[in-house]
């Protein structure tokens, strides 16, 4: 029974070493994750800030770190104050001239050999239609040479150039958007659309901007408006209103009305800042 019982079990193990021995000499499969990709870090490289120079020799007021409003705006109107009672002060003295000399052709009376070089000069600064009469050309004039009320120009040199601020006043002494179209004749916006080619006129002084700002309003076809809303004003022996000439800049900007509104609302917000005794010296 023993005998049996072993050879039995010698059998088992047999079989169990014949099933098992094939499979002994596999060796086990290991799947190795590949290592992550680390990428290496971005380098974020910053454009050097380009500092725009002045294309004037002015002293500019920092008007940016001028904290009080009400100091701010002292300072500001006192700064471009003068050029435009100078400039507005040589038309009104102009004005006198060509209207004496309307008044000369109106008698059927000649101009002076004087008189009529600066009446030819007067005609093609001022853009009047030299194939008019004498007469004509002399109306349109009469017309065209007056002045502006200082308030109306120093709220719109405030709105335009964001109270002295803008880049376009900093660097170009530019406070009214003027543009031009001769490349290289001011400073080039840089949100220009593309295919455009005019730049934002650049002057050499505050006189220079405030002459250039008058005689666009003056010569300027989409100024026509304001021009006769000023005449009617004159015949009418009224005066310069402000508040009623700022409706004759609707083309001034593509805002239209809510540029005229909020001319008016400068205007009428400002008035203790406009005089000249109401303006003290300048400080921070």
């Amino acid at each position: 029974m023993k005998l049996s019982y072993l050879w039995r079990l010698l059998v088992i193990a047999g079989a169990i070493i014949v099933l098992v021995a094939p499979f002994t000499f596999l060796k086990p499969t290991v799947k190795v994750q590949p290592e992550p990709k680390v990428e290496p870090p971005k380098v974020v490289v910053k454009k050097p800030v380009v500092v725009e120079k002045p294309l004037h020799d002015v002293v500019l007021p920092d008007f940016a770190k001028i904290r009080d409003v009400k100091s701010k705006k002292r300072q500001f109107f006192n700064f471009i104050r003068p050029a435009v009672i100078k400039e507005n002060n040589r038309l009104k003295a102009l004005r006198v001239q060509v209207e004496a000399m309307l008044s000369q052709l109106a008698l059927g009376e000649p101009l002076t050999e004087e008189q009529d070089q600066q009446f030819t000069q007067l005609v093609k600064t001022y853009r009047v239609n030299k194939k008019a009469s004498l007469l004509q050309q002399a109306y349109d004039l009469y017309y065209k040479v007056d002045e502006i009320p200082t308030e109306l120009v120093l709220v719109q040199a405030a709105n335009e150039s964001a109270w002295g601020t803008s880049r376009f006043a900093r660097i170009g002494l530019n406070f009214f958007g003027i543009w031009c179209y001769k490349k290289g004749c001011g400073m080039v916006p840089r949100a220009r659309n593309d295919g455009a080619t005019h730049e934002v006129e650049a002057f050499d002084s505050v006189e220079h901007a405030v002459v250039r700002y008058l005689h666009n309003i003056n010569t300027n076809s989409a100024y026509s408006t304001f021009r006769s809303i000023r005449q009617q004003l004159r015949e009418q022996n009224q005066p310069l209103i402000p508040a009623i000439l700022a409706t004759g800049l609707l083309p001034y900007s593509e805002r239209g009305a809510d540029y005229v509104l909020e001319l008016t609302e400068m205007l009428r917000h400002n008035q203790q800042y406009f005089g000249v005794e109401n303006s003290p010296q300048p400080s921070e």
